[in-house]
């Protein structure tokens, strides 16, 4: 008969207390902001005194490191299930790419300004929570070299023009479309300066005589 291996119990209940006070966080950020998050706040929200904190985090910084590891994971996660979905015609692809990182962005403005925007003073992510946006920049760079675009300025300028959009529609018409609506003018103006062939037309239906 082959033994269970023993739980650590003990481990699992840190974690899960960890959980508790990052889902705590973001729950803060989304009410106030992602810069104005305080540790008695958070720490009032999971129902512990502030210095208990530090038995699970050892700063708000590396509370803020693990937000940004979350934010950046579940990217990543987000446009992996989305990679499937993509149109294989260049034009219509980079519109999809554009268009899914914009919507997941648009989707939550804390989290886009935690991963995105540097709000924070003196927060650097360390190399473990970077390591999934660095996966997603390497997805997005793989994309383009399918279609050709290999030059490291054309990847700064697909993020500069969706990055600018997004940015955008938060400031100026959240919960809106009026940027959204924007991206396949604005990308099929960049396809024409990167001389991408032109989008393919459906052939016209014939009317029945």
């Amino acid at each position: 008969m082959i033994a269970k291996p023993n739980r650590d119990r003990k481990a699992e209940h840190h974690e899960a207390i960890r959980r508790e006070i990052l889902d705590a966080a973001w729950d803060a950020a989304h009410e106030t902001s992602i810069a104005g998050l305080t540790l008695r706040d958070i720490a009032t929200r999971v129902g512990m005194q502030q210095p208990s904190l530090y038995s699970h985090f050892a700063s708000k910084q590396a509370i803020y490191d693990a937000m940004f590891e979350q934010a950046w994971q579940a990217c990543l996660d987000y446009l992996k299930e989305a990679a499937a979905d993509l149109p294989a015609e260049p034009r219509a692809r980079l519109i999809a790419m554009a268009a899914r990182y914009f919507d997941f962005a648009v989707a939550d403005l804390a989290r886009h300004q935690l991963m995105d925007v540097n709000v924070i003073p003196n927060f650097q992510p360390s190399e473990q929570a970077y390591a999934p946006a660095v996966e997603v920049y390497g997805l997005m760079l793989e994309d383009l070299r399918g279609i050709g675009i290999t030059a490291p300025e054309d990847a700064d300028i697909f993020t500069a023009i969706t990055g600018g959009l997004v940015n955008q529609q938060l400031a100026n018409d959240p919960g809106g479309q009026r940027w959204r609506r924007l991206i396949p003018r604005v990308i099929s103006m960049w396809a024409d300066d990167l001389g991408l062939p032109p989008a393919k037309k459906e052939p016209a239906k014939e009317e029945p005589e």
